[in-house]
């Protein structure tokens, strides 16, 4: 049994990872300070003895004995982290160098949650981990962007100075169960408007592209990648590379929720991506991983959960 730490573990993606890895027989160690995260995300796993959580801060240092830990604590979609841009920094950059020093202090394992969002709006597709990026450093969404980026280079300089064991995943668009039906992405605001037969809200003309990995095929990935070799390091994409117009995905959605909504567009926001995929053949090679879920069939599992949420 390994004991665990997973900082912003009442998540979407941190809630899922939670379940496998307490399902798989470890013991847990939840963080979470509930900006985005929430208790009902991880309230079927408090009977368990060894599921334990922590009302904490990752900007604030931590001092727990363990033996991985995975860094996840950072509001991700743009109406979060634009709400307090600063506090969304200070996050991503003192939250890494917390749980990088705790890593050291104790020797562990640690995995950081990154992101697609690194390469900014890209100048080559698909993209591939050796892309630099294209990225605004003083726009509305650089606070995630070039903290999430800061974040990577603590990462690789705590590994060349200090040994440290560490992980780096690159996470693309992710959906599923557990999501927030307010966080303003893509997947959520089209099943949310079209099962109260709203209008979809599309910004810009819907060309522009998105790849969505399902949360089951993602937290496998990020576990393979944790318990591949001590040589494996990263960066790795982990994303669908399957690639869907956003106005495609629209229509999806409402044929599978037999919706009444209607289509309208507004203007694009600032420095949005206009194509976005992975390359995976990195996560192919070093560790044996590709998404396996057919886009309608997670869309149909995330639009039974918001279901719930309209109860």
């Amino acid at each position: 049994m390994k004991k665990i730490l997973i900082t912003g573990g009442a998540g979407f993606i941190g809630s899922h990872l939670c379940k496998r890895l307490l399902d798989e027989g470890n013991d847990l160690i939840c963080v979470d300070n509930y900006f985005t995260g929430s208790k009902e995300n991880i309230s079927g796993l408090f009977k368990s003895p060894y599921f334990e959580v922590l009302r904490h801060d990752v900007c604030f240092p931590l001092y727990v004995e363990v033996d991985e830990i995975y860094n996840l604590a950072c509001p991700a979609s743009p109406i979060h982290y634009q709400h307090d841009p600063v506090q969304t920094t200070k996050t991503s950059v003192h939250g890494a160098i917390n749980m990088l020093g705790l890593a050291k202090r104790i020797n562990a394992r640690i995995l950081q949650a990154s992101t697609s969002e690194i390469y900014g709006d890209p100048e080559i597709h698909p993209q591939k981990e050796e892309y630099w990026g294209n990225v605004n450093p003083i726009g509305p969404r650089s606070c995630y962007d070039e903290g999430k980026r800061c974040a990577e280079t603590l990462f690789f300089d705590y590994q060349r100075q200090h040994k440290l064991d560490i992980k780096v995943v690159r996470i693309f668009n992710t959906y599923g169960p557990n999501m927030h039906p307010n966080d303003g992405r893509v997947v959520s605001n089209f099943i949310m408007q079209a099962l109260q037969n709203q209008d979809i809200t599309i910004y810009g003309d819907g060309t522009q592209t998105r790849s969505f990995c399902y949360i089951d095929d993602l937290v496998n990935g990020m576990i393979k990648m944790m318990t591949s070799s001590s040589k494996v390091i990263g960066p790795i994409n982990l994303g669908n590379p399957t690639e869907y117009k956003i106005i495609d995905l629209a229509k999806i959605i409402i044929e599978l929720t037999k919706s009444k909504s209607t289509i309208i567009n507004k203007n694009l926001p600032v420095d949005d991506p206009m194509r976005r995929k992975p390359d995976i053949s990195e996560a192919k090679s070093s560790i044996d991983w590709e998404p396996s879920t057919e886009l309608k069939d997670g869309l149909k599992q995330t639009i039974d959960y918001f279901k719930t949420k309209l109860k």
